[in-house]
Order: C-alpha cells, then sequence, then structure tokens
C-alpha cells in the first residue's frame, strides 16, 4: 500500500474517532459582585426565589461577626431585584437565633426548616420548626414541623411542591433518613432513606428527578475513647420514582476532585444539567470556624460540578476569594449566587456573589 493511501486511512480514522468520542465540554465562569448584605453572616439559610418578574434573594438567621453563642441570629435579609437593594423582614420565628437551617423555595414561597439553638453552656438543641416565607410581605407562616428534626440538612424541591430533607444532625447524632414534605397539604412522609452513613454538613442539589449530595461529616465511633467527626468523602445520586414520590433508586457516584469539603455551597442547574458545589473547607469545625481537631479550618478555592447525564466531574476556577460555611447555592437571573459564608482566618462577610457558568 502507498504511503499516500496509508496517510488517507490515517486521516479518516482521526476524523472518525472525532465523531465517536465527543469533545470535553468547555465551561466559563465569570464571578461578579452584588450589593452587599447589610451585615456580615454564615451559616444562613438562604433561598432564591422569584414572585411575578421579581427575583428574591432572602437570608434567615446564621451567625454573626462575634462568632459566639451570643451572636447566633434571628434576622431575615431580602434583596430585591427592582430596587437591587436590601431591606429588613420580620425576625425568623421562635424567639431566639440559630444556626445551620435549611432554605428551599417551592412555588412563590420560601421554606425554612429547623436549625440548632445554642446555650451560654455550649449545648446545642435541634428545632423542629417549620416555616413558610413570602417574600412580598416579608410575613412568616408557621406550618407542620419536622417529624425529627434536623439541622445541617440539605433541602432539595422536586415538582416545585415536595420538598425533600437529607440527613442531618439531630440532638446527639446523625440520622440517615429521607424526610419529604409536602408544600399543598402541609404533611410529612419518610421517603426512602440514604444509602449511606447518616451525615451533617453536606451539600446537593437536584435536577430533574435526580437528586445528589456529597461530602458532609459522619461519626466514627470507638471502643477505646470517645467518638470522632470524620469527614466524609462519599457522593450518592438518586433518582426519584414518578409513581411514588416516596421511593428514591440510590447508587453511589464516583468521590469528586480532591479531599472532602465539608459546608460548600451546591445547586443543581437544569441549564446546565448539573450539580454545581462551590467553596467549602476540607477541615470539618464547628460554628465557630474552629475545627473538631483543634486546628482553625480554611476555606478550600475552587469549585466543580457534576454532569448528570454523563456522570463525569467538573473542576471549575473562578477568581474568587475562597470561603465554607455555607447553607445553599442559589439561583438569580442567570447566575448562582452565595450570600455571607466565612473567608480565610474564619472572618465572616456580607458579600454577594454571583456565578454566570456557561458552556
Amino acid at each position: 500500500m502507498s504511503l499516500y493511501y496509508k496517510h488517507l486511512i490515517y486521516a479518516c480514522l482521526f476524523v472518525l474517532l472525532l465523531w465517536l468520542v465527543p469533545a470535553a465540554t468547555a465551561f466559563e465562569v465569570e464571578a461578579t459582585e452584588l450589593p452587599p448584605m447589610p451585615s456580615a453572616v454564615s451559616n444562613n439559610g438562604l433561598v432564591g426565589l422569584a414572585v411575578g418578574d421579581t427575583e428574591y434573594i432572602v437570608s434567615f438567621a446564621g451567625l454573626g461577626d462575634g462568632r459566639t453563642h451570643e451572636d447566633t441570629l434571628a434576622s431575615t435579609w431580602v434583596f430585591n431585584s427592582r430596587t437591587a437593594s436590601w431591606s429588613e423582614a420580620a425576625a425568623v420565628p421562635g424567639g431566639v437565633g440559630r444556626l445551620a437551617s435549611t432554605a428551599v423555595a417551592a412555588g412563590e414561597l420560601a421554606y425554612l426548616f429547623g436549625g440548632y439553638t445554642v446555650a451560654e453552656d455550649g449545648s446545642e438543641v435541634s428545632t423542629p420548626w417549620t416555616h413558610a416565607f413570602d417574600p412580598v410581605s416579608g410575613a412568616f407562616e408557621e406550618r407542620a414541623p419536622m417529624p425529627v428534626p434536623v439541622d445541617d440538612s440539605v433541602a432539595l424541591t422536586w415538582q416545585d411542591r415536595y420538598i425533600y430533607l437529607l440527613s442531618g444532625w439531630h440532638n446527639s447524632g446523625n440520622v440517615n433518613l429521607v424526610q419529604r414534605y409536602d408544600t399543598v397539604e402541609d404533611t410529612w412522609v419518610q421517603a426512602t432513606p440514604i444509602p449511606g452513613p447518616g451525615v451533617f454538613g453536606q451539600a446537593g442539589g437536584i435536577v430533574g428527578n435526580t437528586m445528589v449530595y456529597c461530602d458532609g461529616v459522619a461519626i466514627a465511633a470507638h471502643d477505646d475513647r470517645r467518638r470522632d467527626f470524620v469527614a466524609s468523602k462519599q457522593c450518592f445520586l438518586g433518582t426519584i420514582r414518578p409513581d411514588d414520590a416516596t421511593r428514591i433508586d440510590w447508587r453511589t457516584l464516583p468521590a469528586h476532585p480532591g479531599a472532602p469539603r465539608y459546608r460548600m455551597a451546591a445547586s443543581g442547574s437544569e441549564d446546565l444539567g448539573a450539580v454545581v458545589f462551590i467553596g467549602g473547607s476540607d477541615n470539618p469545625y464547628n460554628y465557630n470556624g474552629i475545627g473538631y481537631n483543634g486546628e482553625p479550618s480554611q476555606p478550600v478555592p475552587g469549585f466543580f460540578l457534576l454532569d448528570i447525564k454523563t456522570g463525569k466531574w467538573r473542576t471549575l476556577d473562578a477568581q474568587t476569594p475562597p470561603t465554607m460555611d455555607h447553607r445553599a447555592l442559589v439561583p438569580y437571573r442567570d447566575a448562582l449566587v452565595t450570600a455571607g459564608g466565612m473567608l480565610a482566618d474564619q472572618h465572616t462577610t456580607n458579600k454577594v456573589i454571583a456565578y454566570s457558568i456557561r458552556r
């Protein structure tokens, strides 16, 4: 065979290979700052939602600048896209500040679940409260309490009606429960439990019928000493059965790049067909930012996403200071937003960062 025909065959094979194996999708990330929150706060419940043609970002409770039990907050801050400004609404009900509450939107309301209180002696209590919040009126409505009170959980909305609370901490230990709340009927049922050990401070998102959660902190028991809090490097994908929304088919996912992280910000994106994870720390910590190992925790730079269709992880890059101590990553216009959190050396922040991610 002549050299010409050999080169022609190689060229044809190369073109065929390109056609059979699609090139890796490239993502562009643009990070911009929105108007800052009126005060610095971390570990706050966060939600983004639209009412008519107005979009809102709402921050509930959290931890203030001093990072002591006296700095647990009950504040509610609302950002309005029409005025491009923040305003203070009614305080989170309960008469006490709380940390690690979970917030999510369904319809034109925000829903706030649980959280824990911190007493002067350091004791912590998980609260059972469920409230709906109207960002237009600024009013709260009490709803049916959680059957098992949890904090540091992940809340995911399905079909703009059902809210799933995945795992979380309950008073003295983690639970493996998936508690499903019906926002129309104001009722709770138990769904298929998570397949891994109970965790708190994990992160996750939902795309279509598919939910994903990763990492967090599990409990390691010992015969000869007290239990430890250990980072969990596990990710799971669950598919909700349309014919029975209490049934979730779970399977294990490959771990994301790098070390496991605690209190990342995460959200599902229908446009990207992916769940996006931002920030967090690789050293699990108490609410004040000091690790359970006694070492001050620091945020980890960079973030990544999981492509739901392929099950592949993609590492992304954005030129912003790393942050940790988040409860959620929320939609706003064409971006995903963090509001508050902790920067390096446990400094709480009032910064609001919008990440626009495009293929």
